[in-house]
């Protein structure tokens, strides 16, 4: 469980503590200095690190030739670096990793907000985090590569109340979904979501 003193200071201001809380727990990991690698679909088995300099090693080892995941959001390493020893290791330093890991989901769940029209009810909010959840781990979501993706803009807490949680202080109905692994099942059906009964009304 993350301290809420991190979260509030470093995770994006557009999440409730409970959204963030249940991003890391879905798709990051407890240890900051967690590396994961993998190629083809396949996970590559890589030395546990033990301080920020090995994690970047290992970073800097195979940024721009395979799927590098670091840190506790599993932050996408290379994400608009051209160069892999432009790398640097605030990457592994926890605040920072929030800061960077929860601004881009952030931005992904704008993506796939908008794509089910931006619904306030609090009953689909757990779907489009699933789909955000999935387009994090995967990079894409209808087809769209979602790390290069231009922001839509807009802010998902844009009311004084969030219309997914009651407040900011984690007792929020989004802590009430799962946040396991993404039913991947569900994505090519989302679109069912929306609602057609006005087509053909009066």
């Amino acid at each position: 469980m993350l301290d809420a003193a991190l979260i509030k200071d470093c995770a994006d201001p557009s999440l409730t503590p409970a959204i963030v809380e249940q991003f890391v727990t879905a798709a990051g990991s407890a240890d900051p200095l967690a590396v994961t690698v993998r190629s083809g679909g396949r996970l590559i088995l890589v030395p546990k690190a033990r301080s920020a300099d090995e994690a970047m090693a290992i970073v800097q080892q195979y940024a721009g030739k395979a799927v590098v995941r670091v840190g506790l959001t599993q932050f996408p390493a290379g994400v608009a670096v051209k160069d892999p020893a432009g790398l640097k290791t605030d990457l592994v330093e926890p605040c920072e990793n929030l800061r960077k890991g929860t601004a881009l989901f952030a931005k992904i769940l704008r993506i796939v907000a908008k794509w089910y029209g931006n619904p306030k009810s609090d009953d689909v909010f757990p779907q489009i985090f699933e789909n955000t959840v999935y387009a994090w781990k995967t990079g894409e979501f209808e087809g769209v590569g979602m790390f290069q993706a231009p922001d839509p803009g807009g802010n998902i807490r844009s009311e004084p109340v969030s219309p997914w949680g009651k407040d900011d202080s984690g007792d929020s109905q989004a802590g009430d979904t799962t946040a396991g692994t993404p039913d991947t099942n569900n994505i090519g059906s989302a679109e069912m979501r929306i609602d057609l009964s006005r087509i053909g009304g009066k």
